[in-house]
């Protein structure tokens, strides 16, 4: 697909090709210092929650947790892959169908490659009532944002974790495992 090419699969779900250069919604800083510094993060973060997931497994943690902690990985480490990968392995996709390994090389470097969304579900179309502060009047689309299926394991993981907190990280959970357990001894 070319930069902004849509398929429309059904009324609400329409497949929007298009590249996010930086964080979710499209958010950017520092051009291109700053992409490096946002790729190498989301490294930095994906090694420690690697760790964190380790010990989270040898300790028998929740398993719903594991998975949750998981699902979050697993969409940061996808959108890693695109944003390190995708600018060398592709040719620019404005106006054209990208490439994939051309002989020509891709549209950037090691770390700067933007990251590729997808899905978009607008689901309700409207107007605001001419009296609503500040949108009076205008067009409303819900649910705009163009996202890809790493953006929805990061947000599925973490929308879980926080329904779930107080099973998660409950205080009596961690006085129990704070508690010893004392011997019975039989005199």
């Amino acid at each position: 697909m070319y930069l902004g090419q849509e398929h429309h699969i059904a009324d609400w779900f329409i497949l929007h090709f298009t590249e996010n250069n930086g964080m979710a919604f499209g958010m950017e800083f520092g051009g291109e210092y700053g992409k490096l510094a946002l790729s190498l993060f989301r490294i930095v973060f994906v090694i420690g929650i690697g760790f964190y997931l380790k010990n989270l497994v040898k300790e028998k943690a929740d398993p719903f947790y594991i998975v949750c902690i998981a699902l979050v990985i697993a969409g940061a480490t996808g959108n890693i892959i695109d944003s390190t990968f995708y600018g060398l392995a592709f040719t620019s996709s404005e106006y054209q169908l990208a490439q994939f390994l051309s002989h020509d090389g891709g549209y950037s470097t090691l770390f700067h490659g933007k990251v590729v969304d997808m899905f978009y579900f607008p689901l309700l179309h409207g107007n605001y009532p001419s009296w609503f502060p500040i949108w009076g009047g205008e067009d409303f689309l819900f649910f705009r944002p163009v996202f890809n299926l790493a953006d929805s394991s990061i947000s599925i993981g973490i929308m879980l974790m926080i329904i779930f907190q107080k099973r998660f990280f409950s205080e009596e959970k961690k006085e129990e495992q704070l508690t010893p357990i004392e011997p019975n001894v039989i005199d």
